[in-house]
Parts: C-alpha cells; sequence; structure tokens
C-alpha cells in the first residue's frame, strides 16, 4: 500500500489498511509512506516491510526506491498517493486514484473509494494508530502521579498560525472544566513549547507538558489515557481518533468536511471561514458537553 506523507493523512489512510486486511487476512502487506509518519505503522501486526524516499539520494531517492520495490513481486499494489508509482512496480492487480469511487467527501471515503470493487458495501473501518508496549509502558511513567485521575489532552499548536485558537481560550476552557478533570497533559512538538508556556504557568489545573518530549507513538499512547483531547487541526486529533479516545478538533482555515479526524468519537466546531478567533470557548463547552464521557 503506498500512503501518504502527513500525520494526520497516513492516520486516515488505516481504514483501507484495516479493510485489506479484513479481505486478505493472511497477506502481510508493505507499505510506502514518509520517513516521520510511518512511524505509525510500525506495530501493526499485519504489516511486512515499511519503504521509504531516501531524499538525500539521486533525484531525491525517487529510482532507488523503486528499484527497491520492483524487487518484489505483488498480489496487489494500492495506491493512495501517486499517480504512476503502481505501474512501475511488479503485480498482478493495481488499483489507484485513476479509479477511485467515493464512499462521501471525506479523505477516509475517497481512499476507500480507492479500493470500492474489494470493499463494496460493507462499513467503512475507524482509523486505527498501535502504540506498542514499549510506548504503553512510556505512557504509564509519565502519568503513574495521575492513575486513575481524569486526564483532559490539549493540542494548543498547528502547523501555522492561522491554525491556532488562541492560547487564553485554552486557559479558559480548562478553568470551566476544572471539576470535570484533574490534570491536563498538553501535546506538540518543539515549536508548541513557547505556545504552551503560558497555559502551563497559569492554568487551574496541574499540567504535564510534553511539548516536544514524545514520539508519534508515545503521543498516541499517552492519549490513550486521555477521557478526551481537545486541539487545533492537527495531526494529534487523528492520532486520538485512531486509539479510540473522543476528539474535538477546533476549526478556522481547512476544510473539515474533508479533513477532519475520522470516526464515531470525533466532532468538530468551525467558526467563520478563515478566522480560528471567532471560535468562542463557550461555542467548544457547547460542543463538549456532548460527549458522555465529560
Amino acid at each position: 500500500m503506498i500512503s501518504l506523507s502527513n500525520i494526520g493523512d497516513a492516520v486516515m489512510t488505516t481504514p483501507v489498511l484495516h479493510a485489506l486486511h479484513d479481505h486478505f487476512p493472511r497477506a502481510t502487506i508493505d507499505i510506502v509512506g514518509d520517513q516521520r509518519s510511518s512511524e505509525i505503522f510500525l506495530n501493526c501486526p499485519y504489516r511486512g516491510e515499511i519503504f521509504h524516499k531516501d531524499k538525500k539520494k539521486f533525484l531525491r531517492g525517487g529510482p532507488a526506491l523503486i528499484l527497491s520495490l520492483r524487487k518484489q513481486k505483488y498480489d496487489l499494489v494500492v495506491d493512495l498517493r501517486t499517480d504512476g508509482l503502481a505501474f512501475l512496480l511488479k503485480t498482478a492487480r493495481r488499483l489507484g486514484k485513476w479509479q477511485r469511487d467515493p464512499y462521501g467527501p471525506h479523505a477516509v471515503e475517497r481512499h476507500m473509494g480507492i479500493i470500492r470493487s474489494i470493499h463494496g458495501n460493507n462499513p467503512i473501518p475507524e482509523c486505527q494508530v498501535w502504540p506498542g508496549n514499549q510506548n504503553k509502558e512510556y505512557a504509564l511513567r509519565v502519568l503513574q502521579d495521575f492513575a486513575g485521575k481524569r486526564i483532559l489532552g490539549l493540542g494548543p499548536g498547528a502547523n501555522w498560525p492561522g491554525k491556532i485558537w488562541p492560547e487564553k481560550n485554552y486557559l479558559a476552557l480548562i478553568d470551566a472544566f476544572k471539576t470535570s478533570f484533574d490534570v491536563v497533559v498538553l501535546l506538540g512538538d518543539m515549536r508548541d513549547s513557547e505556545l504552551t508556556r503560558s497555559i502551563d504557568e497559569n492554568s487551574s489545573l496541574p499540567v504535564v507538558n510534553l511539548c516536544g518530549k514524545t514520539s508519534l507513538l508515545q503521543a498516541a499512547a499517552v492519549l490513550e489515557h486521555t477521557k478526551v483531547f481537545i486541539g487545533n487541526d492537527s495531526g494529534l486529533g487523528h492520532l486520538a481518533s485512531g486509539v479510540g479516545t473522543h476528539t474535538l478538533t477546533i476549526f478556522g482555515p481547512g476544510n473539515p468536511e474533508r479533513y477532519r479526524p475520522w470516526g464515531i468519537r470525533s466532532q468538530i466546531v468551525t467558526g467563520e471561514p478563515e478566522n480560528i478567533a471567532s471560535v468562542s470557548v463557550e461555542d467548544v463547552i457547547s460542543k463538549l458537553k456532548m460527549f458522555k464521557s465529560i
């Protein structure tokens, strides 16, 4: 299976992976992915080899990747990403974007439309991320002081400023739910460390700030322990959905109909187009009350 590169995009390809396994339970599935985001596939119990481009090589590693893949003889190649790589590989059957019959507008429904001839009208699986035992142990260690407590996960960062809900709103949200939770866990990368400092210092609840301190799978393992995860439009919401956690994504710019976290445990809140600051704290509180876990 040829997957996508960004974290959220890669997570949204896992229903295809799951469906292929259901239809071909004895098969192992090789995956072509991005160096960082394909970490989410590491502990998948039915995956084979993971292939990456080495972008330091000739033509950003494209020819070397093709040579590696052509050493294999596949029964089926499913290409969710490119317009032509599947035609360069040895396989009995190819499925790709050129023959997609989407189930709907969401990215998961569009990916699943590529394998519609196999999957038919069966229900579309949930997204799935497999943290693995080592990362589950990490989560238990970093949260050991709050074992059995009600944990609120927050992801205040995003990959560009237009997607970031104001930090003062996150503080107000914590204050509004301080009787519903015992501790806040902040997640994100190193770029979010400065952004979350004010939340860390001014929160009305104890804070475990893990920004820049976790791998993707460590973050996923931590998210398994949260009652709910709230964040901006980023890969963390998709990780949360992939481990079965209730997640609420705050959208400003973007296309939530297509890129929201997939699944029955996922909710979104939107404001004025292109203006995430127009989403009020009250809007988020109202949506959160839809979760029975709060």
